[in-house]
């Protein structure tokens, strides 16, 4: 295993001289607040390119995210807070400690067991941590619905908040499905059956919160099965962006337009595109 990172501590040193007194007018203005949704909008691209495959444009938007990572960590060692080493110090020694199986004496079977692992260890840093958190702090609010709920319930569960079986889940799926449906019920609509926005108020918030609760249940449901929900809901829109593209190139190769279709012939279309 080599020790040798020159083309990384060049990279360290390219962003360390734009921040220099004789460095870029730019770089040199940014703080950590002004350039903080650069990191998520990397790192989405980032994940884009490895759904894809393309091993390139990997490679690129890597890059892109190691720049943010980088440029932050300028900042702050500009700021006097820290430094690039001691980030990678910092999550060397987290990993490790993560990782008993690898770096200790203890034994893990598969992954689900290493997740569970992986947990458990986080608690006990947390008790370990001088100033107490809540459980549930250390997951962002600014991450997407479904990734919350997936960390919040594994939080839940790594202290015994937790269902038995994955039928106790779907248990609780249907009875959260039985709620969203008295509530939707109840909440004023328009004539076409949408909740009316114009009647704002207790009623058309409940219809909103249930559904979360259906949402959040089947979360638990794909976690119980050692899935992810949010890679299960991207690849289901990978899927429908592929079938819906399909209908569209039929429907131009036969000159129609799709939206002058009904419903039927666009479902017979849907159903082309599934067995294509």
């Amino acid at each position: 295993m080599t020790k040798n990172h020159p083309a990384f501590d060049e990279f360290v040193d390219t962003i360390a001289a734009l921040r220099a007194p004789d460095g870029c007018p730019w770089d040199k203005e940014q703080t950590h607040g002004s350039i903080a949704s650069n990191m998520i909008e990397e790192a989405y691209e980032a994940v884009d390119a490895i759904e894809a495959a393309d091993v390139a444009h990997m490679r690129e938007e890597l890059g892109d995210v190691l720049l943010q990572v980088v440029l932050q960590s300028q900042i702050a060692a500009d700021e006097g807070e820290f430094t690039i080493d001691d980030v990678c110090e910092e999550v060397n020694a987290k990993i490790v400690r993560r990782h008993p199986h690898v770096f200790g004496d203890v034994a893990a079977g598969d992954a689900n067991e290493v997740l569970d692992m992986w947990d458990q260890v986080k608690l006990q840093e947390k008790a370990a941590a001088p100033a107490q958190q809540g459980l549930l702090d250390g997951v962002p609010r600014s991450f997407p619905a479904l990734m919350q709920a997936q960390k919040i319930s594994r939080k839940a569960a790594a202290v015994g908040f937790e269902w038995e079986s994955v039928d106790d889940v779907w248990a609780k799926v249907g009875e959260e499905i039985a709620e969203l449906k008295e509530a939707y019920a109840a909440a004023p609509k328009s004539p076409n059956g949408k909740v009316s926005k114009d009647h704002e108020g207790a009623a058309v918030r409940e219809v909103e919160l249930e559904l979360g609760d259906v949402l959040f249940s089947l979360v638990n449901v794909g976690r119980k099965m050692g899935l992810d929900a949010e890679a299960a809901l991207r690849a289901t829109c990978v899927k429908f962006r592929d079938r819906w593209a399909f209908m569209e190139q039929q429907a131009a190769a036969r000159g129609v337009d799709l939206e002058a279709l009904d419903q039927a012939q666009l479902e017979a279309m849907w159903n082309e595109a599934k067995r294509a």
